[in-house]
Formats: structure tokens, C-alpha cells, sequence
């Protein structure tokens, strides 16, 4: 994947990617667009912000190697969508289970902030994984920006569902969205997103899915390893 569309973003990951922040000053970091990755046959399409830029943009796959892949991959674990509850490095055995991750934009933003024409660029990406994926029949958005990716994609008629942490939405002859908080220090520091209610949010797309519940008695993850 070398997508060069957006001129901003273009300039901003392979700057980061040169000047690396002095913890991964001898990583080579991967300094292009991150492609989703996960189950082939997932019934969850799990649609974050961005890459960051010393997660993603260093790894070379989203959500790995940052707060935010703690909080989500820990999540995903507890409720039966991952095989571990973390995501260091690729190649670290990963594997999503049911579920196939992603991100509306697919190159770490300055500011972790894409702009609007950033997101429509990125979209036909998105379009095309769902193509591949026909067993999805949720999806689940971090974050308001990625709800409203979300209802560009499917182009939803206005005026569209306003986002909110477990708000559903059920889309005529396509997937139910359902909101939630995304995993950034922003909401997990302050309180704002706490791991019952991200919990909340895949156990309830496991029930939207129509899949089996998580199996009881999962252990919760060693911190140690943060």
C-alpha cells in the first residue's frame, strides 16, 4: 500500500518516520499507509481514527504498540474477539478472532487530526475491505469520526444518527453501527472510557453479530506487560 493522495499526510508520516522519537531511534519504522488486517471471515468490522504515528506508523499495523492498542486489544481479548490482549509488534502472534480492524484514515495524522477530505480520500479503502469481508454485520466505531466515516460509507441519508457511546444503529440491508469511545489517553486517563464500558461495547456486538458468547473465566491481562 503507497498511497501518496493527501499531500499533508504524506509529508507527516515519513517526517516522523525519519525523525524517529529517541525510544525507537534504532526501529525502522514503517513510515507508510496502514492496511486493516484480521479475520477473513469476521462478522465485526472494528473502524478507529488513524494510525498514530509512533504506533501504527512505526509497526506497520494499526492499532499496535501504543496506549490506545492496549486498551483495545485487551478489550477484544476479554470479549472473545482476540487470541491474546496484546499488540506490541507484528509478528507477535496476534490474531483477531471474528473481528477485522481498520482505521477511516490510514496514514497517522499531524495532531492525530485528519481533515475531512483526508477521510474521503481513505474511504474507497474501506469500501473495498468491506467488499472482501461480506460476513460483516457490525460495525463498530471509535470515536465520532469514524461513525461519520462510517455513515458516508454507507451512505446513509441525511440527517444521519448522532454518535454516542453505545449507540446503535441499524442500517436497511446493511451492518448495525454501534458506537463507542475511542481508546485514546484523552478518554481512558480521565475516566471518560473505562474498560467495563468498552467491554459493554463488544459483548453487545457479539450479540448484534449473532455470535456465541465469550467464553467464561478469561483471566484479565498481565499490565506487567504495557
Amino acid at each position: 500500500m503507497d498511497c501518496r493522495r493527501c499531500p499533508r499526510l504524506v509529508e507527516w508520516r515519513e517526517e516522523v518516520a525519519r525523525e524517529r522519537r529517541a525510544a525507537y531511534r534504532d526501529e525502522e519504522y514503517w513510515g507508510r499507509p496502514i492496511p486493516g488486517f484480521g479475520d477473513p471471515e469476521a462478522a465485526v468490522y472494528v473502524l478507529g481514527l488513524a494510525p498514530a504515528a509512533h504506533g501504527g506508523n512505526r509497526t506497520g499495523r494499526v492499532f499496535t504498540g501504543d496506549r490506545s492498542a492496549d486498551w483495545l486489544w485487551a478489550s477484544m481479548w476479554r470479549t472473545g474477539f482476540a487470541n491474546q490482549p496484546t499488540s506490541t509488534h507484528v509478528g507477535d502472534g496476534l490474531r483477531p478472532r471474528g473481528a477485522f480492524v481498520t482505521a477511516a484514515v490510514r496514514c497517522a495524522p499531524p495532531a492525530n487530526r485528519p481533515l475531512p477530505a483526508e477521510r474521503d480520500h481513505c474511504l474507497p479503502y474501506a469500501r473495498e475491505e468491506l467488499e472482501l469481508l461480506p460476513t460483516v454485520t457490525v460495525i463498530v466505531c471509535l470515536g465520532g469520526f469514524a461513525w461519520d466515516a462510517a455513515g458516508r460509507l454507507l451512505c446513509l441519508a441525511r440527517p444521519r444518527p448522532r454518535f454516542g457511546h453505545g449507540v446503535e444503529h441499524a442500517v436497511a440491508g446493511g451492518p448495525w453501527l454501534l458506537g463507542c469511545y475511542h481508546p485514546s489517553q484523552q478518554n481512558t486517563f480521565t475516566g471518560r472510557l473505562t474498560e467495563p464500558m468498552m467491554d459493554g461495547v463488544f459483548t453487545r456486538a457479539r450479540e448484534l453479530a449473532g455470535l456465541s458468547p465469550a467464553r467464561a473465566g478469561r483471566q484479565r491481562p498481565d499490565h506487567r506487560h504495557r
